[in-house]
């Protein structure tokens, strides 16, 4: 048996969460407030939906942390899971704000209200830049991180959003055409459902150990089975340990065992290059009705 990992560097993202949370605290109150004012339910909506960000932008930063944390005789993996639960909570919680904006929008649908279009033009504008803002604090991480994927889509989605709102305040603002508002409303909210659907599916995914979606297992596979002196690979279990850090353990059927540790090393660092799994674990068998293990040792 050998065992071997890779521990990429981490990126410190707090000071994006911090500035982006901050931002987004000062928008939802402005939203809220002029929202209320101006009569508006687009802008109460996206209120509703912005605060639901800052919560998940709280989870996702919160869950990154502890998975900082070092393991621990009885959490062997330490942390490393908040990540991905994070990520579930936050889908969940996205769900229910939905529900709410479209039952809102549907009763103000069959009985329209005055809105202020200038006043929803100027604060969606305001959501524009604040968005766009935020989004751009984690577009580079957004590859590599389905925490930080859910923080740059949402913050993406709010700009585009807030886009929307500032052209139907325009709309309102010019035909008096109310019921614009709340069928804004419903759009939002199917932006957010499309988004939350994809969210909880890759996080649900992660949660029940399946296969991560950029990793292809046959591949790994392939790879694993024309390795020199391997003539069968079994037991392939490909896992998230985070929402960036995957494992892998598999059987190798090595009818000669290796002198020394060069195999394990080579596989190891072509599966965290080739496939972004850092966690490695193979086992040597001969192939023969016994397993018989190696101890090449451990890297």
């Amino acid at each position: 048996m050998a065992h071997t990992h890779h521990h990429p560097a981490p990126h410190s993202y707090n000071r994006a969460f911090t500035l982006g949370i901050s931002l987004n605290l000062i928008f939802v109150v402005i939203e809220f407030v002029y929202g209320f004012l101006g009569n508006s339910l687009a802008l109460i909506t996206d209120a509703g939906h912005n605060l639901s960000d800052v919560l998940t932008l709280l989870l996702a930063w919160g869950a990154i942390y502890l998975a900082g944390k070092e393991p621990t005789p009885y959490r062997t993996y330490g942390f490393r899971r908040l990540t991905i639960l994070a990520s579930l909570l936050s889908g969940m919680l996205l769900l229910v704000a939905v529900g709410a904006i479209a039952w809102e929008a549907l009763g103000r649908l069959s009985e329209p209200q005055p809105v202020d279009g200038m006043t929803v033009i100027v604060v969606a504008a305001v959501g524009v830049v604040i968005n766009t803002v935020t989004a751009l604090l984690f577009i580079r991480g957004q590859k590599d991180d389905l925490n930080i994927k859910a923080a740059f889509l949402h913050m993406a989605a709010d700009a585009g959003v807030s886009l929307g709102v500032v052209i139907a305040g325009a709309v309102i603002l010019f035909t008096g055409w109310l019921w614009v508002d709340p069928l804004l409303g419903l759009l939002i909210a199917l932006v957010i459902l499309y988004s939350t659907l994809d969210l909880l599916r890759d996080s649900t995914g992660l949660a029940i150990d399946a296969v991560p979606k950029n990793i292809d297992p046959h591949q790994v596979e392939n790879y694993l089975a024309q390795l020199p002196g391997v003539s069968e690979v079994h037991d392939l279990h490909i896992w998230p340990m985070s929402t960036t850090e995957t494992a892998l353990t598999a059987h190798l059927v090595v009818p000669q065992f290796p002198d020394d540790d060069s195999l394990v090393q080579r596989a190891s660092d072509e599966l965290h290059h080739r496939f972004g799994i850092d966690h490695v674990t193979l086992q040597y068998e001969t192939g023969n009705d016994y397993c018989k293990l190696a101890s090449p040792g451990s890297l």
